[in-house]
């Protein structure tokens, strides 16, 4: 996280000066997120066991769990792919204002390719989401924390985050799954190339 977290620091305040946005992680991670599912397809599909299809998707609509007055809500930034990481955080900010706001519509909750969860925002180390079914993955972003690293031979210390995405089998193996979470991690350990994706 130390290459994102002095990405952030950076340009946060150039950021909220010259577009009225904050900068967070959750631009980064759902670029990111975003960018992985088109690398690797079966993340970005659904699978409809009543129909038996599987739908492959070639745009990216990501639900974004955000924490409403009445529970845990998932509205849907649509076109994902199309958005930079201002778009993003901005798109994000008006789906949580209006999910606090209880604005929330029917069409902001539907269909939505795959799932971004941040309970690391209330201290979470590690976790395992619940899919949001018809989707077939869900990704899981965890607090940041101090932990002992080997950087080039030596024991340091550096902020880090265990990042997981739950899945669903049938549709997707370890393989994939892996691939997936470690494009994130390249994107997130260079967050430049965000800019250039």
């Amino acid at each position: 996280m130390s290459a994102l977290m002095a990405w952030r620091a950076k340009n946060k305040e150039d950021v909220m000066k010259r577009h009225g946005v904050r900068l967070g992680y959750m631009g980064a991670f759902t670029k990111a997120t975003c960018l992985a599912a088109q690398q690797v397809p079966q993340l970005n599909a659904s699978i409809d066991t009543e129909k038996e299809i599987i739908t492959y998707r070639d745009y990216v609509d990501i639900s974004i769990a955000v924490s409403a007055p009445k529970g845990l809500i998932t509205p849907v930034l649509r076109n994902v792919d199309s958005l930079d990481i201002i778009g993003i955080e901005r798109g994000v900010a008006e789906l949580a204002a209006k999910a606090r706001d209880s604005k929330l519509s029917m069409a902001d909750l539907e269909g939505g390719n795959f799932s971004i969860s941040n309970p690391g925002i209330f201290g979470s180390l590690f976790g395992t989401p619940v899919i949001n079914y018809p989707q077939a993955a869900v990704f899981n972003m965890n607090g940041i924390k101090e932990r002992p690293v080997v950087v080039d031979g030596k024991l340091e210390i550096r902020p880090m985050m265990y990042i997981t995405v739950t899945y669903d089998h049938r549709l997707i193996d370890g393989r994939e799954a892996v691939t997936f979470l470690n494009v994130v991690k390249s994107y997130i350990e260079d967050p430049a190339r965000l800019l250039l994706a």
